[in-house]
């Protein structure tokens, strides 16, 4: 199936409150985008809407060529800002969750703690299946956080600045950490869609950054990307695009 997504005049409202309005944009099959724009523009209800958990006020968004409730084989998750663990439970176990809900009374086989063992080895987290959150560091949490994501092998992942109250350090591990699965043949995935405050991570990740203005939302440029991964923080390419979204930003604050 043709993943590509088109968001089509999009209007979100909440009681009087206009979040978004006439939004249009498209997201093809295996690119990585980022969605940037001031605090409250509406960036996290657009990913939420993508993901299903909020219905538009008008407009339509289509996966290939079927509206999202369609798309019954299209696979979507979601990482929000904060990692959400149950404490009660152990990494392993946070992992599994999402198999569980969908499996209900029948619970998890042999076969889908293996592929929980095999995310966590993925995200970097072998070894860790027995901790639980009290026990991990904040990187570490956000990374059983991906991998609970990643279990139900998805086409698209969406993520909620989710790395947003890391030091920077982390952050820029765990930007490289998401590049890598993105890229590696272990899972299906195709797409990213990540929302994000910071220009540097958005020019750093993504093959174009849409860059939204202040509420209600309205996409106000797309900047395309066009050079390949890994980049380097001292490329020109890189400072150039660094320089034109802040003059976007600042045009429109």
């Amino acid at each position: 199936m043709d993943h590509d997504i088109e968001v089509a005049d999009l209007g979100v409202r909440f009681g009087d409150l206009q979040v978004m309005e006439n939004v249009r944009l498209s997201i093809r099959s295996g690119e990585f985008i980022t969605i940037l724009g001031p605090s409250g523009c509406g960036k996290s209800t657009l990913l939420r809407v993508l993901a299903g958990l909020i219905s538009p006020s008008s407009g339509s968004v289509r996966i290939g060529s079927r509206t999202r409730t369609q798309a019954a084989d299209f696979h979507l998750s979601m990482v929000f800002q904060k990692p959400l663990l149950l404490p009660w439970r152990t990494t392993l176990e946070n992992v599994l969750l999402p198999v569980e809900i969908q499996r209900g009374r029948r619970g998890t086989n042999a076969s889908d703690v293996e592929r929980a063992r095999r995310m966590l080895d993925l995200v970097r987290l072998g070894g860790f299946e027995n901790s639980y959150a009290f026990e991990l560091s904040g990187g570490m949490q956000q990374r059983a956080a991906i991998a609970r994501a990643l279990i139900s092998n998805p086409d698209v992942l969406l993520m909620d600045e989710p790395f947003g109250a890391l030091d920077e350090f982390t952050r820029e591990a765990l930007n490289d950490e998401v590049l890598r699965i993105w890229q590696s043949a272990e899972t299906k995935l195709k797409t990213v869609v990540m929302v994000t405050h910071s220009i540097s991570e958005a020019v750093a990740m993504s093959d174009r950054v849409f860059v939204f203005g202040p509420r209600p939302a309205r996409l106000l440029e797309i900047v395309e990307l066009p050079f390949e991964h890994p980049r380097n923080p001292d490329d020109a390419q890189r400072t150039e695009a660094v320089r034109r979204i802040r003059e976007i930003v600042r045009k429109f604050s």
